[in-house]
């Protein structure tokens, strides 16, 4: 391959990378997937040797974890706030149907507004309903900082992978 272009190709994927990692600070950014996918078009364009192959499932685990982690902290954290199954699942699907209808911050007031709308209504206890969307929110911040180290990771080990190719 001409060094020009193997160099074109590294400095793309480097600034995909870097957008993917930058956007993990907007929620409903898909960061993790964009970093993945930069990391899936560099294989495809340089060839995948072993080393490459070995990097690219490391990385392809860490996306699979990392769009996935957002949700289970958020439940988590709400959970350990008091609130019931039937809120963490409606709240998380109101989230969905948030971001869909009104994004990009249409997820972020759905969710919390039906956790604490079905607390209400399930316990009528103001103080139990904000420990509820209180918990929800933490479980939210710490994911962020996961997926955020998560998207780092992927981030150094494609540069290990390109290191070593």
């Amino acid at each position: 391959m001409e060094p020009w272009l193997n160099i074109s190709i590294f400095g793309i994927t480097m600034l995909v990378m870097l957008v993917g990692l930058v956007g993990l600070v907007i929620p409903i950014f898909p960061g993790i997937v964009v970093i993945w996918l930069a990391a899936l078009g560099y294989g495809l364009l340089v060839g995948f040797n072993t080393v490459g192959i070995v990097f690219f499932v490391i990385i392809t685990v860490l996306m699979l974890v990392g769009v996935t982690i957002d949700n289970v902290l958020m439940g988590v954290g709400a959970r350990q706030g008091g609130a019931s199954w039937l809120s963490i699942g409606l709240g998380l699907l109101a989230g969905i149907v948030g971001t869909l209808l009104l994004p990009p911050i249409g997820g972020l007031i759905a969710a919390p507004l039906a956790v604490f709308l079905v607390e209400y209504l399930r316990m009528g206890d103001w103080a139990k309903v904000i420990e509820a969307v209180r918990g929800l929110a933490k479980g939210w911040g710490l994911s962020f900082l996961v997926r955020f180290g998560i998207g780092l990771l992927m981030f150094v080990l494609w540069g290990f992978w390109v290191w070593l190719r």
